[in-house]
């Protein structure tokens, strides 16, 4: 009589809708949530803030003119033999110096604007993966416990039918192998989602996470159009826009070098006061640097080799995004054609598979091994099923975070 309950028990428990997850005792947490907490409290989005108001700086110092020099000499300390001179030095710079160095600062705030918002796109990834990676984690334990529950309930239906004489002891002997598998297995599940739970509320920088589930459609595919459309986005990826802005902060400071090839004059104007004569004489005076040296040729030779490197740079950026960008592409392509499949095909038939040998275990006509195989089966379609949605998920955040969404 006994051994016609606990097959049902299995069946009910092991249908395919039950990814559902049991109400928690604490605050749950959803991907808005996520997003909106990442937003606030992101030492990287801070730092990237901060950086921004640094380029603010540099552009206003860029844009100062330089500092007059006032000097005095007095010759003779006799006061009635003295002779004081004051004179105002007048810095004038020349060869477009200041709009050469206001235009490199600009530059360097637009990648540093660039900067921020990439950050806020890469977070926004990482985020998006981290809390997928919960809700998948979540799933996985709750089959591991479902197939340990399982397990544990054959074993003692096994055993009490050994004593009964109606099976051999080797079939008692695998359930509790399935048995102590299935516990190992929602073990490692379990440490699996702490794991992940921290990772997601480091985030935002909580050392441990003070939620207790997140929630969300596990079970959505996502979708992310074909390679296609997604290459026709590809020069507005944030990583190449980094490094097209860096080409051209590189050449605005090649236009800074050039100008200081120019050397600056030094109008000096003042008054010279000669005690023993009685009067004052009005002095002007101009000085220029004579570049018969140092023409600043090596930092302009510097400077255009590093335009070289940032367009080599862009170059190797451009090939790895385009690479990553298809195999993500791929990636995603593959893993929702084997979803379609699992969900359409291969987890219909191990349910029946399943329902089947428990319901001929019933009747007699098949042993407890076929349960057990046909239970395994079903536990390992549907745990490639998550594994499947987890790689799906990822190929859709990398897809996000190439492209700056």
């Amino acid at each position: 009589m006994r051994r016609h309950l606990w097959p049902p028990v299995l069946a009910a428990a092991l249908c395919f809708s039950p990814f559902s997850i049991a109400a928690p005792a604490a605050s749950t947490l959803s991907l808005e949530q996520a997003l909106a907490l990442a937003s606030e409290r992101s030492f990287t989005i801070a730092a990237a803030q901060r950086e921004l108001d640094a380029a603010d700086g540099a552009v206003r110092q860029a844009a100062a003119r330089r500092n007059p020099e006032l000097s005095a000499t007095v010759e003779d300390t006799r006061r009635d033999t003295r002779t004081t001179t004051t004179t105002l030095a007048i810095p004038l710079e020349l060869g477009g110096k200041r709009g050469a160095r206001v235009a490199a600062a600009r530059r360097s705030r637009e990648l540093a604007q660039l900067g921020w918002s990439h950050a806020k796109a890469q977070l926004r990834a990482s985020v998006t993966a981290a809390f997928f990676g919960v809700l998948v984690a979540q799933q996985r334990l709750e089959l591991a416990t479902n197939s340990a529950e399982l397990a544990a309930r054959g074993a003692a239906a096994v055993s009490k039918r050994v004593a009964a004489g109606k099976v051999s002891p080797v079939d008692e002997t695998r359930a509790l192998v399935d048995q102590a598998n299935a516990q190992l297995e929602a073990t490692d599940a379990q440490a699996a989602l702490s794991t992940a739970r921290q990772a997601l509320a480091a985030q935002w920088g909580d050392a441990e996470p003070r939620f207790s589930e997140v929630t969300g459609d596990v079970d959505a595919l996502p979708e992310r159009g074909a390679v296609s459309e997604l290459m026709q986005q590809l020069e507005s990826a944030p990583a190449l826009a980094l490094a097209r802005l860096e080409v051209e902060r590189r050449k605005a400071l090649v236009d800074v070098e050039r100008s200081k090839a120019v050397p600056d004059l030094s109008l000096s104007v003042g008054a010279k006061r000669d005690n023993e004569l009685g009067r004052t004489q009005a002095i002007v005076g101009l000085s220029i640097p004579l570049p018969l040296f140092d023409r600043n040729q090596g930092a302009v030779v510097e400077a255009g080799q590093r335009v070289e490197k940032a367009s080599d740079d862009y170059q190797a950026a451009r090939i790895r995004v385009l690479t990553e960008l298809q195999q993500a592409s791929t990636q995603l392509a593959v893993a929702r054609a084997a979803l379609q499949s699992l969900q359409g095909i291969v987890l219909p038939a191990v349910q029946q598979a399943y329902d089947s040998a428990s319901k001929g275990f019933e009747a007699g006509k098949f042993g407890f091994l076929d349960v057990i195989d046909a239970q395994r089966a079903l536990l390992q379609a549907r745990a490639r099923y998550l594994s499947t949605l987890s790689t799906a998920h990822q190929a859709a955040t990398a897809i996000d975070r190439l492209l700056g969404r």
